[in-house]
């Protein structure tokens, strides 16, 4: 390998996710094991400016693979979006040796890390969100373990909804992006599922469905709602004036972003932090890791910000069959 790179800086930013703890373990071990040294930067880009910078050996990531959260913490920085604060965070990484970091978070995080690569710093972006809406791979660190969150929740909610004969109105996270709607509806058999990308305000259309099951002798009902379509409490007051029937809304929230991580959390975050530290052994700069067709791949950020990523059309084709009765 080439060692030109001689410290790794590892960041979390954005959004928590599930996972992101085997992310860190997996670039410190092998930053260590390459013969390199590591700093964690906590809190982000906000941390970085900061210079909340400590050094990280093995013993500081044992037993934290198992566990939610981020062990780095984790914020927002909207000063990073201008190029001065783009250049402080750089000579900031200077300053401390570091030569290389690895930056875990979603499409903004990737932004700031295309943009320490822009002022001379080696930068590979690992996807952590739960959103699952990073277009160039089909896995995102924290979705698995948000989407069983969600279904879990969403089984229980069934419980009380047929006991009390209810539509219940579950809304999930998943900012503009519909995947983790479409997964845990079809996972808990969800008699809707409402995403932004698909969904156009026709309320009624999901108001004749709720009645004409209840006609049948369906008890209960289950409308799985995305948060970019959102106003899930509105919906539900329109479905029980309209049918009579006893609808409540939940919202999941961030109970989503928390718990264990799923063991395909744990692996392939591993996979991928690893895969992170391997491209800048090997000179590369400014790409971000993906999950491809079963292969961890690397692609140019500014290329995989620039891809689109829709809902997958066979799954959103399969909810009109399996969500009739």
């Amino acid at each position: 390998m080439n060692n030109a790179v001689k410290t790794i800086g590892v960041l979390t930013s954005g959004g928590d996710a599930p996972g992101m703890n085997a992310a860190i373990r997996a670039v410190v071990r092998t930053s260590i094991s390459n013969g390199l040294n590591v700093k964690g930067i906590r809190r982000g880009y906000a941390g970085l400016l900061e210079e909340d910078i400590v050094d990280m050996n093995n013993l500081a990531v044992s037993d934290i693979i198992q566990t939610g959260g981020t062990i780095l913490y984790t914020a927002r920085c909207r000063e990073f979006k201008k190029e001065e604060y783009q250049k402080m965070g750089a000579d900031i990484c200077r300053k401390h040796g570091i030569d290389g970091v690895v930056v875990i978070g979603g499409d903004g995080s990737f932004n700031g890390a295309s943009k320490l690569a822009e002022n001379g710093i080696n930068t590979i972006g690992v996807p952590g969100t739960i959103d699952l809406d990073i277009a160039c791979t089909e896995y995102t660190i924290g979705f698995d373990t948000a989407i069983n969150t969600a279904m879990e929740a969403i089984d229980k909610l069934r419980d009380t909804s047929e006991s009390h004969e209810r539509c219940s109105i579950v809304e999930v996270m998943g900012r503009t992006a519909g995947h983790i709607a479409l997964w845990t509806g079809i996972a808990s058999g969800a008699e809707y599922i409402l995403t932004a990308e698909k969904f156009h305000g026709d309320i009624q259309r999901i108001i004749s469905k709720v009645q004409d099951r209840r006609r049948l002798g369906k008890k209960n009902h289950i409308i799985v709602n995305a948060e970019g379509v959102g106003n899930s409490n509105e919906m539900a007051k329109l479905i029980e004036l309209a049918t009579g029937i006893e609808t409540r809304a939940t919202i999941l929230g961030h109970i989503q972003r928390g718990g264990n991580p799923t063991c395909k959390d744990r692996v392939y975050a591993s996979a991928m932090g690893a895969k992170a530290v391997e491209l800048l052994c090997e000179g590369k700069t400014n790409r971000v890791v993906g999950y491809h067709h079963g292969e961890f791949l690397d692609f140019d950020i500014q290329e995989a910000l620039a891809m689109e990523k829709n809902l997958d059309p066979y799954l959103f084709h399969i909810t009109r069959k399996l969500t009739t009765r």
